[in-house]
């Protein structure tokens, strides 16, 4: 009975807590670092009101109370800190000595409720979080035997005492394991938002790596590929995409009724058009339909167009699909967006020199989405920085609106894209840049071909670790730019076909910044086979 006593109140403790992490403002303050003084008297508070609260509601047994004062301080002390961990010791402990001053077991608690708040600051400061319910089941069998201990040190009448050690120390230590299930039930919290989070972006992502090749090609048939994609991996009923005037593209239930048909866009996404916000209905009746999401589509700051999702169910949006389909959307814009660029490019009066220059921007993110989807099966909050990266890429990418850039720019973006490689690559690479302090204006994407070639085709065959050295000096009145690896080594026979203009489509990055180098300043690459991997070098002149 007694032993039950202490788990139906630390279920009690339990189930609050649980009741709390469904609310949005104790989710904020537990997935803080750092938290503002009132956030963390907050939680010091509520700790202290558990550890009070279970002296009050304990069961008494010959003068003693069978209680799960410990288990509030250790659990708040071990997930919180000392902030937390310290004042609820102390009040508890006091409190639990001057309700009972003369009891048998007082001083013990007191003593033992202080050494549980230090003990548990200690386990938070010092161990790892991955460990801490069990060590915190550990540190409540420790401060409860501590207690029995002290019980029968401290106490004048010893029969009395052992008979209450007797009674008590097996519930109250066996209690403790309730600590690591408050502790789980915390760290969860956390650990779910996260593992939601990368499920998502991987999900984007993978959407994202289908639909590329649509997007290049951007027709109805394309956009209703398009949309068979999203709506397979979002498990929707239908999918749309629309412009700002028409549907586009429509896929699922109802698909008949848009097959050479021209349909305007609704009330409703035209209100998402016009004001550039989501909007969700989840008690929809439209055409069986009873839950839409509709998404902005964004353009050069813009909105272009709509991504529109339906479900037959109601109160199907939720928030998880919700920010699926937002990540999703800033896919689906920045792919759109590339689409768009390389259709003006394919307009332009420069043809050749644009359409070489088109093949690289897919060719990257295609190369860099796949890095990336690798690394959320792994390591989801790497992932996650490196999405924000490969965003900052393609933003400064995109938003070039002449041919040529400053080098110091253009070095910016090889050191983006050395990021996602030194993650998927680890300890294998090792990347050195030697940058002198010249600005003179080269092509976009001209030095990361290069560097992706060296890595891709250099290092990564090898079976040892490698290392890349970018290289922009001042010599004269030219600027060398070299990249030397040391990998496999580039063979003879590609670099003859290179300067023949017979290489394959294995290194068409190679290729397009040979050619385009010849378009510009009638030499191309200068490439040498090293001892120990490759060199390729350009020389362009500082005054370019």
């Amino acid at each position: 009975m007694m032993l039950l006593a202490v788990f139906e109140r630390a279920a009690l403790m339990l189930m609050t807590l649980f009741l709390l992490t469904r609310t949005q403002l104790f989710q904020s303050i537990v997935k803080k670092t750092h938290r503002r003084p009132v956030e963390t008297a907050m939680i010091s508070a509520l700790f202290i009101l558990f550890a009070v609260f279970s002296t009050y509601t304990g069961l008494n047994v010959d003068g003693s109370l069978v209680n799960v004062r410990i288990i509030a301080v250790l659990s708040g002390g071990i997930i919180f800190g000392p902030w937390i961990g310290i004042p609820a010791g102390i009040i508890a402990g006091i409190h639990r000595y001057l309700i009972d001053v003369d009891g048998p077991t007082s001083v013990a608690c007191l003593i033992t409720s202080i050494f549980a708040g230090l003990l548990a600051t200690w386990i938070h400061c010092k161990c790892a979080k991955k460990n801490y319910a069990q060590l915190g089941i550990l540190a409540g069998m420790c401060c409860e035997i501590l207690t029995m201990v002290l019980i029968v040190a401290l106490s004048h009448n010893k029969a009395l005492a052992y008979n209450i050690v007797t009674h008590i120390s097996f519930p109250m230590i066996l209690g403790t394991l309730s600590i690591g299930l408050i502790i789980k039930l915390v760290q969860d919290l956390d650990e779910e938002q996260d593992l939601i989070a990368a499920q998502q972006a991987k999900l984007a992502l993978e959407i994202a790596n289908k639909t590329l090749p649509y997007f290049r090609i951007n027709n109805r048939n394309a956009l209703q590929k398009v949309c068979s994609i999203i709506r397979f991996y979002t498990g929707a009923d239908a999918v749309a995409i629309t412009n700002t005037q028409d549907v586009r593209a429509y896929v699922g239930r109802g698909e008949e009724h848009f097959l050479d048909a021209h349909h305007k866009i609704s009330q409703m996404t035209r209100q998402a058009v016009e004001s550039g916000e989501q909007i969700i209905s989840n008690n929809l009746n439209v055409h069986n339909f009873h839950s839409l999401l509709i998404i902005p589509l964004w353009e050069n700051g813009e909105v272009s167009g709509t991504l529109k999702i339906f479900y037959c169910q109601p109160d199907h949006i939720r928030m998880s699909l919700r920010e699926m389909a937002i990540g999703l959307s800033q896919i689906i814009s920045t792919q759109m967006e590339v689409s768009r660029i390389e259709q003006l490019k394919q307009m332009a009066a420069k043809a050749e020199f644009s359409a070489l220059q088109s093949k690289i921007n897919p060719h990257f993110l295609f190369n860099a989405l796949n890095a990336i989807s690798t690394l959320i099966r792994i390591r989801p909050d790497e992932a996650r920085q490196l999405i924000a990266n490969l965003a900052d890429f393609l933003r400064y990418n995109l938003e070039r609106d002449v041919e040529l850039i400053d080098i110091q720019e253009e070095i910016q973006q090889v050191r983006d894209y050395v990021a996602i490689e030194q993650a998927r690559f680890g300890s294998k690479l090792e990347v050195v840049f030697d940058i002198d302090d010249v600005h003179p204006r080269i092509p976009c994407l001209l030095i990361q071909p290069l560097v992706e070639n060296a890595i891709l085709h250099g290092i990564q065959p090898s079976r040892v670790a490698g290392k890349v050295v970018i290289s922009v000096k001042k010599c004269e009145d030219d600027v060398v730019i070299t990249i030397t690896d040391t990998g496999v080594g580039i063979d003879q026979e590609i670099i003859d076909k290179l300067y023949q203009s017979k290489i394959d489509s294995h290194h068409i990055g190679l290729n397009n910044v040979h050619q385009r180098l010849l378009l510009l300043y009638s030499e191309g690459l200068h490439i040498s086979r090293l001892e120990q991997g490759t060199s390729m070098q350009f020389f362009i002149k500082e005054q370019d």
